[in-house]
């Protein structure tokens, strides 16, 4: 990949999470406690993977499918009621 368009994409990356931050921190308190419950323990489990060097992004990511899946269906059947 290009140095230039690695940096854009890098850059990109970083306004990205900025945004995903100012979202979710607008989200908080209109949250169920229970959903702030699962919200964090998934992201706590995910950042806590993300900090082992030893594992591929690769790997992470089908661990954290399994995981966001169940968050998903818990959220689904929540509100079918």
């Amino acid at each position: 990949m290009d140095k230039d368009v690695r940096e854009a994409l890098e850059s990109d990356i970083h306004m990205t999470h900025e945004r995903f931050c100012i979202a979710m921190e607008g989200r908080l308190p209109g949250l169920e406690d229970d959903t702030v419950e699962r919200y964090f323990g998934l992201l706590s489990t995910l950042v806590a993977k993300l900090e082992d060097p030893e594992r591929e992004l690769g790997q992470i990511l089908q661990d954290m499918m399994g995981e966001a899946a169940t968050l998903i269906m818990l959220e689904m059947q929540k509100r079918s009621r």
